[in-house]
C-alpha cells in the first residue's frame, strides 16, 4: 500500500536540522527549537507507528519509480517500532542536551548534526533499498563523528579515530558484499532480491556475500571479536551523546543483520551456528569486560556489547518464539541503554567524577533520584516484572525448544553478571559512604543548578524510566506486537507483496 506518511519523520529531522543550521550562533533558539522539533518528530513518529499497525506495511515510491527500479522506503511493523523508539530517545537526549552539553560546543551545531544523526538513523530503518542502506549509514557515521569529536579534548579525539577507524573499514566491508551481490543478482531492492538471490547457483559466491554482510554489520553491532570500538570511544564524549550512541547506533547494526538475514540470504546449519557461536562469544566478553572495570561509563559501554550478544544468538535460531524474544529485548534496550548514559550524566554532574572507587552516598543526600535511578538499572538486569524479564524469557524458552544449550548457559551467565554487576553499582555508588571528597575548581554541581536546570536533568530519565515501566507492566502489549513483528520478519511474502505490488 503506497502511503508518504511514513516519510514524514525523514522530512522533520531534515527540517530542522536544516533551520537549525541558520540559527548556529543563537544557543538559546537552538535549545528551544530542537525540543520543538523532537517533541513534533515524536508526534509525527506515533501517528506513522498507528497508522502502520492499523494499515499493515506501506510504501513510498521515490520520484514515482516503480520498484524494483527507483528507490522506495517501507514502513513495516519493524521500522514503524524503531522509528518510534528513535523518536522517545531523541527527545530525550534534545532535553538532556540542553542543559548538560556546554556552550562552547553547541556553538560547532550540536543540534543540527544531532539532527542529522536522527535522520540516518531514521532513513536506515525505513529504507528498502540496500544501496541506500549504505547511503544512510554513512550520514550515520559522518554525524556520529561530528558528535563525538566536539570539544576536541585529547581523550575524545582518540576515542573519535577509534571509532571512526573500525566503522570506515565496516562500510568498506559493506560496499565490497554490495558489489558481489549486485553482481550476482542484478539488483538491490531488498524486496526482489529475496527472490533472485535464492535462485543463483554460484551457492558458494552467496556464502561469502552473506558472511562479508554479517562481518560489515556485526563490526557496527560491536559483536565478537570486533567490538573493543566501543569501549574505547562511548565514554569520551558528553553524557547526551553517548546515550544516543548507546541507545540506538549498535541496534542500527542488529536491525541490519536482522533485516538481511530474513529477507536476502536463508539462515543455513552453518549461519545458525555461527552467529549463535559469535552471541555466544559475544556475552562472555562484554560481561567480563563489564567486571574488570569501574569506570560507570565504561562499565555500561561493556553491558551494551554483553546484551547485544542476547540478540544476535536469538536472531541465530531464527524461530518465531526467538525472534518474539530479540525484537522485545531490542525494544527494551534501545529505552534503558539512553537512559542508563542519562543516569551517568546526572551521577557526574552531582560527584564530578564516575569512578565507582570515588564516589558514595548517592542514596543518603538524593533518596528519591536514586530510586528513579534505580528503575532502569533493575530493568537491565531482567528483575521481575521490570521489561527485561520478559524478553529473556522468551530467549529461554527458544533455547530449550531448540536445544541450544551453550548459549542457554551464555544466557544465564549474562543475567547473573549483569546482576552482580549493578549489584556492584549500586553497593559503591549509592549504599557506600562518600570517600574523601576533593572538590573540583569551576565545576558546577548538580545542588548549586537552579530548580529548573535541575528538572532539565532530570525530566528525561523520568521520561524513559516511565517507557520503561510502560514495556514491563504493560508487556502483554509489547509481546503482541513482538508476535506480530516475528511473523512479518518469517513471512517475508508480505513484504515483497507490499514492494513489488503497492
Amino acid at each position: 500500500m503506497t502511503n508518504h506518511v511514513i516519510i514524514l519523520p525523514l522530512i522533520v529531522n531534515l527540517l530542522f536540522s536544516i533551520i537549525l543550521m541558520f540559527f548556529w550562533r543563537n544557543i538559546n533558539f537552538q535549545k528551544l527549537f530542537s525540543v520543538i522539533g523532537n517533541a513534533i518528530g515524536l508526534g509525527v513518529a506515533i501517528y506513522v507507528f498507528i497508522h502502520v499497525y492499523q494499515n499493515g506495511t506501506q510504501v513510498v515510491e521515490a520520484g514515482n519509480w516503480e520498484a524494483p527500479f527507483g528507490i522506495v522506503f517501507v514502513g513495516d511493523m519493524l521500522a514503524a517500532t524503531l522509528v518510534l523508539l528513535t523518536a522517545i530517545s531523541g527527545l530525550a537526549v534534545s532535553i538532556f542536551s540542553s542543559i548538560s552539553v556546554i556552550n562552547a560546543r553547541l556553538r560547532f551545531g550540536y543540534f543540527s548534526v544531532f539532527q542529522f544523526l536522527l535522520l540516518g538513523l531514521n532513513g536506515a530503518f525505513l529504507t528498502g533499498d540496500i544501496f541506500n542502506l549504505y547511503v544512510w549509514f554513512e550520514i550515520i557515521i559522518i554525524s556520529s563523528f561530528v558528535l563525538i569529536s566536539i570539544g576536541g579534548e585529547k581523550n575524545q579525539l582518540e576515542g573519535a579515530v577509534k571509532y571512526f577507524a573500525l566503522n570506515f573499514f565496516a562500510s568498506m566491508i559493506f560496499l565490497t558484499a554490495l558489489g558481489v551481490l549486485y553482481g550476482l543478482a542484478g539488483t538491490l531492492n531488498m524486496a526482489d532480491l529475496a527472490g533472485k538471490v535464492q535462485s543463483i547457483e554460484n551457492r558458494t559466491l552467496v556464502d561469502v556475500c552473506a558472511v562479508l554482510f554479517l562481518v560489515g554489520f556485526g563490526i557496527k553491532s560491536a559483536i565478537f571479536p570486533l567490538y573493543f570500538w566501543l569501549p574505547a570511544s562511548y565514554h569520551t564524549p558528553p553524557s547526551a551523546v553517548s546515550a544516543i550512541f548507546a541507545g540506538l547506533l549498535t541496534k542500527v547494526g542488529v536491525y541490519a543483520l536482522i533485516r538481511v538475514f530474513s529477507m536476502i540470504f536463508e539462515i543455513d546449519v552453518f549461519l545458525q551456528n555461527l552467529l549463535i557461536g559469535l552471541g555466544i562469544l559475544t556475552i562472555f566478553s562484554g560481561g567480563i569486560g563489564a567486571l574488570t572495570h569501574t569506570n560507570i561509563r565504561k562499565v555500561f559501554s561493556y553491558l551494551i556489547i554483553c546484551h547485544i550478544g542476547f540478540m544476535i544468538g536469538g536472531l541465530g535460531m531464527f524461530t518465531k518464539v526467538a525472534l518474539t524474544g530479540v525484537v522485545f529485548y531490542l525494544i527494551h534496550d534501545i529505552v534503558v541503554k539512553t537512559n542508563l548514559f542519562l543516569i551517568a550524566g546526572v551521577i557526574y554532574r552531582i560527584k564530578a567524577s564516575t569512578s565507582m572507587n570515588n564516589i558514595g552516598g548517592l542514596y543518603a543526600n538524593y533518596p528519591k533520584l536514586s530510586l528513579l535511578m534505580a528503575i532502569p538499572l533493575f530493568s537491565l538486569v531482567g528483575v521481575p516484572p521490570l521489561s527485561g524479564f520478559w524478553p529473556k524469557l522468551s530467549l529461554i524458552l527458544a533455547s530449550f525448544s531448540e536445544a541450544q544449550y551453550w548459549y542457554f548457559g551464555a544466557l544465564i551467565f549474562g543475567s547473573f553478571i549483569t546482576l552482580f554487576i549493578i549489584a556492584r553499582l549500586w553497593s559503591k555508588a549509592f549504599w557506600k559512604d562518600q570517600p574523601e571528597f576533593k572538590r573540583e575548581r569551576k565545576f558546577i554541581y548538580f545542588y548549586e543548578l537552579r530548580p529548573f536546570q535541575k528538572l532539565q536533568f532530570i525530566m528525561p530519565i523520568m521520561l524513559l524510566t516511565f517507557v520503561s515501566l510502560y514495556i514491563g507492566f504493560g508487556a502483554n502489549h509489547i509481546q503482541e506486537l513482538s508476535v506480530r513483528i516475528a511473523e512479518e520478519i518469517t513471512n517475508k511474502d508480505l513484504y515483497i507483496k507490499a514492494v513489488l505490488n503497492p
